[in-house]
């Protein structure tokens, strides 16, 4: 079976490494475009891009696929690339660009994705963080044939993977990605079989995983702990919460929930110190905050943290 994959992150890379391992010719790969990242800005390939080069697989990297859109005549020359690339199937993960019908109706067996979540829970661009945020014991993997609509289209296979107290989104995609390389070759190795049955999904339980924003990362200590604290792991490693000490901005990394006796201030440091740490006031309970960052520094475990960085007992995060 061929094979063509649209992919950017390293979640895709984690499946187009799988599909290749498992023998399936990638006749062509979608990705987006080099980004610039880093101090000096320089354009970065993306993962997936980067495992293409090194395996000999065609990437192309058009900045949209609307034929309707900003960019009409690269949408057609992508077009016109998969028309004439011939292939049976495409898998989607993690892509970033939306596929239009005129793409979707392109392969002959049809665009399965890759969905880092228990569909219909968390449709959308951010599963696993709002899996983690929300407090969700469970999530997983659903392998999914693509229509139109966003995350809506009928599942093909779904495997669960509990959520640990300690998961952050980072250890989670890792879980996941993993997972989701080996369900996308049992998938299509039942598509090569014509063994697959499809599942509509239900209407109910239906979740938007909105885009993770900066501006979501400020922690409101007038929350209870523990929303901080899931809230503080499913920003982890992206973008980070952080919060306002004095003047300065400190990043927040980790933290454990903690039961707070007495009347405290909502973001009122409790202790500071090599003993007990740093313990701030929530709006109920405390969290004892594991590990941070000032500007310009790295990130560091609490004691060393305190060593280069003064918190004074009293004081207030806001």
């Amino acid at each position: 079976m061929r094979v063509i994959f649209a992919g950017t992150p390293e979640f895709a890379a984690t499946a187009l490494q799988a599909i290749h391992a498992a023998g399936f010719e990638v006749p062509l790969v979608l990705t987006q475009p080099d980004r610039p990242a880093g101090r000096g800005m320089q354009l970065h390939a993306s993962a997936v891009k980067q495992f293409a080069l090194q395996h000999g697989i065609p990437v192309a990297q058009p900045q949209s696929l609307r034929l309707d859109g900003k960019y009409p005549d690269i949408a057609k020359e992508a077009h016109d690339l998969l028309h004439s690339t011939p292939h049976d199937v495409m898998v989607v993960a993690a892509y970033g660009l939306i596929l239009p019908l005129s793409v979707l109706s392109i392969p002959r067996l049809g665009c399965l994705n890759i969905h880092g979540s228990l569909l219909p829970r968390w449709r959308g661009a951010a599963p696993i963080h709002r899996a983690i945020e929300a407090g969700d014991t469970e999530t997983g993997i659903t392998i999914m044939q693509m229509e139109e609509g966003l995350d809506t289209g009928p599942m093909l296979l779904k495997q669960s993977v509990n959520i640990m107290n300690s998961d952050t989104t980072g250890s989670l995609h890792d879980k996941l990605a993993t997972l989701g390389g080996e369900m996308i070759v049992a998938t299509l190795q039942q598509l090569s079989n014509a063994s697959l049955s499809a599942t509509v999904q239900p209407e109910a339980g239906v979740n938007y995983a909105s885009k993770i924003s900066k501006d979501e990362a400020a922690l409101d200590f007038n929350l209870p702990a523990e929303v901080l604290e899931r809230k503080i792991r499913a920003f982890n490693p992206f973008p980070g919460t952080h919060a306002q000490y004095a003047e300065t901005t400190i990043k927040i990394w980790g933290a454990k929930l903690l039961e707070t006796t007495g009347n405290h201030k909502p973001g009122q440091i409790l202790s500071a110190n090599l003993e007990q740490g740093v313990i701030v006031a929530c709006g109920r309970g405390s969290l004892s905050l594991t590990e941070l960052q000032k500007p310009g520094g790295k990130r560091l475990q609490v004691a060393d943290f305190l060593q280069g960085f003064a918190l004074q007992e009293g004081h207030f995060f806001s």
